[in-house]
């Protein structure tokens, strides 16, 4: 079935810009991001079992996929009704299948139908795994952000727009270090102490798949009654991350990026 609908999701518009300017990497990376960052709903054979799941595997010409999308309608769309599912990141799923000699579907019969092949899924997983490094440097100067390319700006909007809850909200700014070094900073202001590994993550990720070859963004966490926290509302850029939702009672299989679920 055909999707009617005109693109509606993050992953529809990422591939819609794509699908414009093939030639585009900064696009096709973003594409991919989103990928990453969307909640996937992963057609199964059968109900998921604890941590373990068993997907439904097609068989095509060009290899072997699973399919997910998403969109629950369209995967009911797709199975023709109800179908059991793991609903799970994106970035858990390239996790989960990097080195599996999987594919995956992406949307078939939507706007943003796409066939990602096993070697970039491992791909994505790598770009997905690497880690920020620690540093430690003191800051002599704060001063407006300049020279930052807007699909990094849009990239950071939309990371932090999916990070619910985390912290109240992120300066950007330029920054002097004592050393002489000058750069850009974010500073998380009052981030749960659990959060800030996945915060300074998803910086790292928005850097790496803006395409800034070499590009450099520096994380810092502080809290609003610091004077810091005044120091950066003076010159830098800020964005508001959304209030926390409503945890699920119960969480799904895969639903930890960091505890991908066990193929059956």
């Amino acid at each position: 079935m055909t999707d009617p609908t005109p693109p509606d999701t993050p992953l529809d518009r990422a591939h819609a810009a794509m699908a414009a300017a093939p030639d585009d990497d900064a696009l096709r990376l973003r594409f991919h991001e989103r990928l990453a960052d969307a909640e996937l709903f992963l057609l199964l054979a059968a109900e998921a079992t604890g941590d373990a799941i068993d997907p439904r595997t097609f068989d095509t010409e060009d290899g072997r996929f699973l399919v997910a999308f998403d969109r629950e309608e369209r995967l009911a769309d797709f199975a023709g009704g109800l179908a059991p599912y793991a609903a799970l990141p994106g970035r858990a799923l390239a996790q989960m299948l990097a080195g599996q000699d999987l594919g995956l579907a992406v949307n078939p019969g939507a706007a943003s139908e796409t066939l990602v092949a096993p070697e970039a899924l491992a791909w994505l997983a790598t770009m997905l795994a690497a880690a920020p490094e620690p540093a430690e440097a003191r800051p002599s100067a704060f001063h407006p952000p300049a020279g930052l390319p807007e699909s990094l700006l849009a990239g950071l909007d939309a990371k932090f727009a999916a990070m619910a809850g985390t912290a109240r909200a992120a300066w950007l700014v330029g920054v002097r270090y004592e050393s002489g070094e000058e750069g850009h900073l974010i500073a998380f202001v009052d981030a749960l102490p659990d959060a800030e590994p996945a915060l300074a993550r998803a910086v790292a990720e928005t850097l790496r798949f803006s395409g800034l070859d070499g590009g450099r963004l520096d994380v810092a966490f502080t809290a609003a009654s610091d004077p810091l926290a005044a120091r950066l509302a003076r010159v830098g850029l800020r964005f508001d991350l959304p209030a926390p939702a409503i945890p699920a009672a119960r969480p799904a299989p895969g639903s930890d990026p960091d505890k991908p679920p066990i193929l059956r």
